[in-house]
């Protein structure tokens, strides 16, 4: 890693900051998952299936919601962040609802000093992406932790739609699909609902998808299938309308808005 290192600083504070507004919003609805929601949408469970008895880590976990809803579903569980925060609050959860749990606190680069074993199941989703400084690093990552035989999972947000902004109710081409930055912005926003966030810089990167597959089938995992997908898990763009799935979607579904891949361990 060769990345400033006061980059990854600044992004760390970021999620710790992201953390405790997160505990408070909507969004994340936290009392409704202590009485036993599940918070996993239906592109990762339909790509995974059953996860009953399969041990699975969980890449850049956040505060470990999706996490524990997977052990909910039957999965040995760990997942992984950088933000002390986040994983303070995790394993809180977990040991509060007695669920099969532990998570790790480690920038992901270095999770194979502080984290042994390989695992059935290995997946991260939704914004993940973009706070990688190194795309082929990540992919070697996922390769060292996945078993023989093992399955990745990834969903993302599509790239595309990171390239437009709304104007006047149409959308209008605002970036280059191959400029992968870093990006630098001042911001006291979150995605989620809530108070604001004391102004903070935050440091993101831009990866097509051909880049992300050929990062993984570099690092020697094979890729079984790639979808892409109309609808989105919130609202990114002003006219986007939400639908009675849950889903926001773009009049006419003119652009992939998610994105998922699988690949395997051979």
């Amino acid at each position: 890693m060769s990345e400033p290192p006061d980059r990854l600083r600044a992004n760390r504070r970021a999620w710790d900051l992201r953390t405790r507004a997160h505990l408070e919003s909507a969004f994340y609805d936290v009392p409704s998952f202590r009485k036993g929601r599940i918070t996993l949408r239906p592109p990762e469970r339909e790509e995974l299936g059953d996860v009953r008895g399969r041990t699975l880590l969980h890449l850049q976990c956040h505060f470990g919601l999706d996490t524990l809803s997977w052990a909910r579903l039957g999965a040995s569980v760990t997942g992984a962040d950088f933000s002390e925060e986040s994983i303070a609050v995790a394993t809180s959860l977990a040991a509060e609802l007695g669920l099969d749990a532990r998570f790790v606190c480690a920038d992901l680069y270095e999770l194979p000093d502080v984290l042994d074993g390989q695992f059935d199941i290995v997946v991260t989703t939704y914004g993940v992406l973009s706070w990688l400084p190194d795309l082929e690093g990540w992919a070697r990552i996922v390769a060292h932790f996945l078993r023989p035989g093992g399955t990745f999972c990834l969903v993302e947000i599509h790239p595309v739609i990171g390239l437009f902004r709304e104007v006047d109710g149409g959308l209008e081409l605002s970036g280059s699909l191959f400029d992968p930055g870093p990006y630098e912005r001042q911001t006291t926003e979150t995605y989620a609902d809530g108070r604001a966030l004391p102004a903070h810089p935050e440091y993101n990167w831009f990866w097509p998808v051909g880049a992300v597959v050929t990062a993984l089938s570099g690092a020697g995992l094979r890729i079984e299938r790639l979808r892409e997908l109309p609808v989105d898990v919130r609202q990114r763009l002003p006219s986007m309308v939400r639908g009675e799935d849950g889903y926001w979607r773009l009049p006419g579904d003119p652009l992939p808005l998610l994105f998922t891949c699988i690949a395997t361990r051979p």
